[in-house]
C-alpha cells in the first residue's frame, strides 16, 4: 500500500530534512584524511540530540549506528570504523534522521583530500544521475521514468547502476512502499501522486552493477572491487512537481 502524506506530516518531513541537509553541511567540511568514519558517526549523533532528533536506523534490525559509512569498493551499508580515512578515499555517508515523527534520508559521497580524475568523474555523473532521475519525479508520471533517466544517463556516460538496492517511499517508517528502482523501462509501475514522499538514491560503479555481501550481513560491496558512489534525496510530490526535502543548497 502506497501511503500519501498529509500536509501536516510532509512539513514534519521538511523540518527533518532541514537538519539532515545541515549535518551533511557539516560532515562535509570535517571529511579530510586520518578522520575516522567512527569519529563521524560521533557527531551525528551528539548533533542530532542537541537538536532533539535521533538517528532512525539505529536498532533498525538491529543496525547499530547513527550513520552508514561506505568506503571505496563499498557500495552501501558499511559499517563507521576507527581505521583513518586516506587521502584518494571516497566515502559515503548515509543517514535516516527522525525529528519529532517527522523522517528524512539522504546519502552523500565525499572525496577525502585529492582524489583522482575517475573517482571525481563517478562522484559527478553519480550527483547528476540522481537529479535527472528528480526531474522525472512528476505527478502523473510513473516510476519506471525514474529509473529509466537515470539508467540512460549513467550507462551513457560508461557507469553501471547497481539493481540490489532501490529507494523507497518513507514515513512515518523509514522503508515502505514503492521501491524506486535505478533501471528500468519508462510508462511503467504505480503512478506518481501528489502526496508521496520518496527517496531516490542511484548507486553507480565504475566496474560492473553486481554486489557481494560481507560476513557483516549489511555491507554490500562492488564484484570486481571497482568504486561506487551513490547520492540520496528525500522528496514530495507536489502538483507543481518534486521538491527536495533534503536539499544542501538552502539556507
Amino acid at each position: 500500500m502506497i501511503n500519501r502524506k498529509s500536509v501536516r506530516e510532509i512539513e514534519m518531513m521538511r523540518a527533518a530534512g532541514k537538519l539532515l541537509a545541515d549535518i551533511h553541511k557539516e560532515i562535509r567540511n570535517m571529511i579530510k584524511p586520518g578522520i575516522t568514519t567512527m569519529e563521524i558517526d560521533s557527531f551525528v549523533e551528539d548533533y542530532l540530540a542537541k537538536h532533539g532528533a535521533t538517528a532512525e536506523q539505529k536498532g533498525y534490525n538491529g543496525y547499530a549506528y547513527a550513520t552508514c559509512a561506505s568506503i571505496n569498493d563499498e557500495i552501501c551499508h558499511g559499517f563507521p570504523r576507527k581505521q583513518p580515512l586516506k587521502n584518494g578515499d571516497i566515502v559515503t555517508i548515509d543517514m535516516v534522521v527522525n525529528l519529532n515523527g517527522g523522517l528524512a534520508d539522504s546519502a552523500w559521497t565525499y572525496g577525502v583530500g585529492e582524489i583522482s580524475e575517475a573517482a571525481q568523474r563517478l562522484l559527478d555523473i553519480t550527483k547528476e544521475s540522481l537529479y535527472k532521475g528528480i526531474e522525472k519525479a512528476q505527478p502523473g508520471a510513473r516510476i519506471g521514468d525514474i529509473g529509466h533517466a537515470i539508467q540512460q544517463f549513467a550507462e551513457g556516460e560508461g557507469y553501471s547502476v547497481v539493481r540490489d538496492f532501490t529507494g523507497h517511499g518513507i514515513g512515518p517508517t523509514i522503508h515502505e512502499e514503492p521501491h524506486i528502482p535505478h533501471f528500468g523501462l519508462p510508462n511503467k509501475g504505480p503512478r506518481l501522486k501528489e502526496g508521496m514522499v520518496i527517496t531516490i538514491e542511484p548507486m553507480l560503479n565504475i566496474g560492473e552493477w553486481g554486489s557481494q555481501m560481507d560476513d557483516n550481513n549489511w555491507t554490500a560491496r562492488t564484484v570486481d572491487g571497482s568504486l561506487s558512489a551513490q547520492y540520496e534525496h528525500t522528496i514530495v510530490i507536489t502538483k507543481d512537481g518534486p521538491v527536495i526535502l533534503t536539499n544542501q543548497d538552502e539556507e
